[in-house]
């Protein structure tokens, strides 16, 4: 597996990059201007009742765009200020949170998950499977961080059983919850393979919780949210947010119909925050997010992160391994990285990276362009949301065609 690169180095590195992306080409504005009626085709064709699009630089956004409703019921429309569950896309947020600790001196990424939490342990990795039994024995390296968040620490992917419907209730504390996934044998040796792991990456927050001193939640709170000013981005939505989050719909006899209410959430009294996938968030917040990652940690003035805990994040850390839900990725640290564009990847440069969330939203960043889109919609039911069509139309109209 890659290992780091001296620090000097990846931060000189990083900024050439970045240099070189102040450079990149404008984005054609009659170009752009074909996103919102690609957009409100999806809706017109019943696929997803509305979209809220962005595409954006370092520096500022160039496009936005919300076509279609909110809410088909109340014949709410989509604003830019639409609030939206982001799922998956939690991830990278969750592991910038580990590299700002990084950053401080309070941890490493090749540091023991034990050493952090020391209900890990003696863990035990699984031999043998048989239609008699389970073999166990001890694996030949405890799990890292760096496994956590890489995807590759062979921790199961789903929920013990006694916690099944852990992320519907959120009835149970970080602590409380992790005491339990440390409780599971290792589905594989650490770092020899690459098993998408919500459970490893609800791990990592509550690393950070004992890191830092902090709940999870207070700590992105004061540390990314607030600096960069993501004021809609959050655990548990106020009222007055709650009235702006756009329903999530599925697909029933051809016709969109509303989700199931309980995967909504948060329910009244929750305190699992799901580090893994349980934030809201809106297209602002986000480009804020992506904004601070292409110029090197900051924005507007605001550090989050080093440059060198940028370009960790971002570049392909997972080697030879095959990983995510489309050909030719790689992952980095949190984020999905693009080792060889094809298909749905066809208009991103090697180097590329994002994350996308269960209900179709995605954020795909290509620093040598110097261009990132954020796309937000609510949909249950796609076969795959990382190589949707509403993706590929954005992607190919935001990525492929530069302007003067």
């Amino acid at each position: 597996m890659q290992r780091e690169k001296p620090v000097v180095l990846v931060a000189l590195l990083a900024v050439l990059g970045w240099v070189a992306a102040a450079a990149a080409a404008e984005p054609d504005p009659a170009r752009l201007a074909e996103i919102r009626p690609r957009m409100q085709q999806f809706v017109d064709r019943g696929e997803i009742s509305g979209a809220v699009t962005l595409v954006g630089r370092h520096d500022r956004v160039v496009s936005l765009e919300a076509v279609g409703l909110r809410d088909l019921a109340a014949k709410a429309p989509m604003q830019p200020d639409t609030i939206f569950r982001i799922a998956s896309m939690t991830k990278p947020i969750t592991a910038a949170g580990i590299m700002i600790l990084v950053d401080e001196g309070k941890l490493s990424i090749e540091d023991p998950v034990e050493k952090h939490l020391p209900e890990f342990r003696n863990m035990q990795v699984v031999w043998q499977r048989s239609k008699d039994g389970v073999i166990l024995g001890k694996p030949s390296r405890p799990i890292t961080i760096r496994d956590l968040l890489t995807h590759t620490s062979g921790m199961p992917g789903g929920l013990p059983p006694e916690l099944a419907d852990l992320y519907l209730k959120r009835d149970r504390s970080l602590a409380e919850a992790v005491r339990a996934f440390a409780r599971r044998p290792l589905e594989f040796e650490p770092g020899t393979k690459w098993a998408y792991c919500n459970v490893g990456m609800d791990t990592l927050g509550r690393i950070i919780e004992v890191a830092s001193g902090q709940s999870y939640e207070t700590f992105l709170e004061e540390r990314v949210f607030r600096p960069l000013g993501m004021v809609d981005t959050c655990f548990y939505p106020k009222p007055a947010q709650a009235a702006r989050i756009a329903v999530t719909y599925g697909v029933e006899q051809g016709k969109l119909v509303p989700a199931q209410r309980a995967i909504l959430g948060p329910p009244a009294g929750a305190k699992y925050p799901i580090p893994a996938g349980g934030l809201y968030s809106t297209v602002a917040d986000l480009a804020k997010f992506y904004r601070m990652t292409l110029s090197g940690g900051s924005l507007e003035g605001k550090k989050v992160l080093s440059p060198a805990s940028v370009a960790a994040m971002t570049r392909l850390q997972t080697g030879e391994l095959s990983t995510g839900f489309t050909s030719g990725m790689g992952f980095g640290l949190g984020f999905a990285v693009v080792r060889t564009p094809g298909g749905i990847t066809a208009p991103l440069s090697p180097g590329s990276y994002g994350h996308g969330g269960a209900f179709g939203t995605q954020g795909w960043i290509d620093p040598t362009k110097d261009l990132f889109v954020v796309l937000l919609i609510q949909r249950v039911g796609l076969p795959n949301a990382d190589a949707s069509d509403i993706r590929r139309e954005l992607q190919a109209i935001a990525f492929s065609s530069p302007g003067k």
